[in-house]
């Protein structure tokens, strides 16, 4: 399996994040990606596919807005991360506004989602690091790995949250639309739900996308990955959501990853995009499933005998310690 991570996607920084009603240390750090790259060896360079695949995803305007938005900040007379506090709960529509403070709340439906000096930059190169595995697939292997940083599957068609501004797994299932490597199905095993990948994919009926993720009603992002959410228009039944609650351990894990799978080979999908975070592991400081080191072999084990050509994309997991070593094993049970 080909690996790929540019250094560039370390200059994303922020220093702090609204969480449970405080600021706190910013949870998706640099270290976490330190922690996968010094796990593993042999990492392939990223090529830069330009801004195209982004656009075949993203709004225009948002991502211009994310190319700015830091300097905006600046241009105000701020200091540190950019952190909106608005936000519009209803009649979201376009609007120009004089203040980077309405753009911040207007492309974002959390406060943990900071903006600082290196972001569009690291987003930017997370992207480019999702297409280029992609591309590896499209060559003939059978299997790759994105390491993603930020991660993306918060992200939206023209919104940031949860650690995320531009969804590497929708910019990669476009992509591999376009290479004719269709049907596409993404499968998200984070511990949280994908609630950008299902916005952007949700009236669409070629992309089938599966997520098993802790319940909404307790868990972020608590307002999408309810079990009845399953798309709409062309894209009705191509969304299927596995909600299960705290605790849950590899035994109580695999009935839904065999759901997901099963629902995944009977859409004919010819290509697979893994969301993946280690977020479920059982020492994972955010988060409340139990899985063990040991389950996320066997979970790629599961994956890989569907026989798809595979783009893992990495999203979550903040038990930096154990990170790079579980990342290390889900990816060993593809071989």
């Amino acid at each position: 399996m080909k690996l790929f991570f540019d250094d560039r996607q370390t200059e994303h920084a922020p220093t702090r994040e609204l969480h449970n009603g405080e600021f706190v240390p910013y949870a998706e750090n640099v270290a976490r990606s330190r922690s996968i790259v010094a796990a593993l060896a042999d990492w392939q360079p990223v090529r830069d596919f330009g801004m195209a695949p982004l656009a075949a995803v993203h709004d225009a305007d948002y991502l211009a807005f994310l190319e700015r938005a830091y300097d905006g900040w600046l241009a105000a007379g701020r200091t540190g991360d950019a952190i909106g506090y608005s936000f519009p709960v209803v009649r979201r529509r376009p609007l120009r506004f004089d203040r980077i403070d309405a753009e911040i709340g207007a492309y974002s439906f959390d406060a943990s989602t900071p903006i600082a000096a290196g972001t569009w930059q690291s987003a930017y190169w997370s992207a480019q690091c999702a297409l280029t595995a992609l591309d590896a697939l499209a060559a003939g292997d059978a299997h790759s790995f994105a390491l993603c940083r930020p991660p993306g599957h918060h992200a939206g068609r023209d919104y940031m949250g949860g650690y995320c501004y531009l969804n590497n797994a929708a910019i990669a299932a476009r992509r591999a639309q376009a290479l004719g490597l269709g049907p596409v199905a993404i499968l998200d095993v984070d511990y949280h739900h994908g609630n950008g990948t299902q916005d952007i994919f949700y009236a669409d009926g070629d992309i089938f996308f599966a997520s098993i993720h802790a319940d909404p009603v307790t868990d972020y992002p608590f307002f999408w990955g309810h079990a009845d959410e399953r798309g709409e228009g062309a894209g009705e039944g191509a969304t299927l959501n596995l909600p299960l609650p705290r605790g849950t351990d590899g035994a109580a894990y695999r009935p839904a990853l065999d759901t997901a799978l099963g629902a995944i080979a009977d859409r004919g999908a010819r290509c697979l995009i893994v969301s993946f975070g280690a977020d479920t592991f059982s020492g994972d400081p955010i988060s409340s499933f139990r899985l063990e080191r040991t389950d996320y072999g066997e979970m790629a084990r599961a994956i890989a005998d569907l026989g798809l050509p595979t783009l893992v994309v990495m999203e979550g997991g903040y038990a930096v310690g154990d990170l790079g070593v579980n990342v290390a094993a889900f990816l060993a049970g593809f071989d």
